[in-house]
């Protein structure tokens, strides 16, 4: 019997997720793991895939984008519209490809809709009207959030309940999709999870809450040393886009405009750096498919991966 099972899983390709917050190190591992099992690598963070933001969102550094195959990674610019609708058809597409090859991928990053695009698929939601998202825009940037809000709470009560209500992109969508087809935007979230013809292993890192963010800190030291600030200061007059609202940009383009010091700045990126990781860890925990690990525990890592894959490095 164990036999059989160990002969399915070595006939099915598989794809392995190692996801946790930003700090923990995601890529340093899977990088290491991908080595390991000469495999490749596809990165889930939603915004290493802008080439312009390389120091500020932390990219593989050249040696490992040199020693192991990385896929978007500064496949975009962030001129360019993108969703994870999007990205789960790339992968997907990608994915096909790849195991013609090999039976093992691995995927990395903390964005847990784009993780669960690839691994749970999303909802089919009809394409927007570009005029109308346009106008919207437009309207959310001269009335405000709060007008946003009490927009959607008309089109579609039942989602303002539930979602983010500080997330202007995710309740402009909300919004968009309801005015575009005239049902309520919660209509089409049926939640219905896809089938996948590979097999999925998901690896959560994480580490003691104090020592998380220690790290975090430093990183965003070692990121300035490495010329965060002049990234931002050429990224400055594109401020507006949406790829630009992300922790790191927003609060040196602050700095810029004379609304705070260059310290207190780096305060706020550091803070709400820690506060991101705290969400993510929150979002992911909902997830009972993930097993956790300490990022010091490559043995514990490399064994959950052969007892789910039946595969050996």
């Amino acid at each position: 019997m164990k036999d059989n099972l160990r002969a399915d899983k070595e006939s099915r390709p598989c794809l392995v997720v190692i996801t946790g917050p930003t700090g923990v190190g995601k890529t340093r591992i899977c990088t290491r793991l991908a080595e390991q099992y000469k495999a490749p690598v596809i990165s889930a963070d939603s915004r290493q895939m802008y080439r312009e933001m390389k120091t500020g969102t932390a990219v593989p550094a050249a040696d490992e984008l040199e020693r192991v195959k990385h896929y978007f990674i500064g496949n975009l610019s962030i001129h360019d519209y993108y969703n994870a609708s999007m990205f789960e058809a790339e992968v997907l597409a990608l994915l096909e490809e790849i195991f013609n090859k090999t039976r093992l991928v691995f995927m990395a990053g903390g964005s847990g809709l784009y993780i669960d695009a690839v691994t749970r698929g999303i909802d089919d939601l009809p394409a927007v009207d570009p005029v109308l998202r346009k106008d919207l825009a437009a309207k959310y940037h001269s009335r405000g959030i709060t007008w946003l809000r009490q927009l959607l709470k008309q089109l579609d009560p039942a989602h303002y309940k539930t979602v983010d209500l500080k997330n202007p992109n995710r309740i402009l969508k909300a919004v968009e999709i309801s005015i575009m087809t005239g049902k309520p935007y919660s209509t089409f979230l049926h939640r219905k999870r896809k089938e996948r013809n590979f097999g999925i292993v998901k690896i959560g890192l994480t580490m003691d809450r104090q020592e998380l963010y220690e790290k975090i800190n430093k990183r965003v030291d070692e990121m300035m040393e490495q010329g965060l600030l002049e990234e931002a200061k050429d990224l400055f007059r594109f401020r507006h886009l949406n790829a630009l609202n992300t922790v790191g940009y927003k609060e040196l383009f602050s700095y810029f405009e004379g609304a705070v010091s260059l310290e207190k700045a780096i305060e706020l990126i550091k803070r709400n750096s820690r506060r991101y990781a705290k969400r993510q860890l929150t979002w992911l925990a909902r997830d009972p498919e993930i097993d956790w690990f300490n990022p010091a525990d490559r043995r514990g890592i490399i064994a959950c991966i052969e007892k789910h894959t039946g595969s050996g490095a």
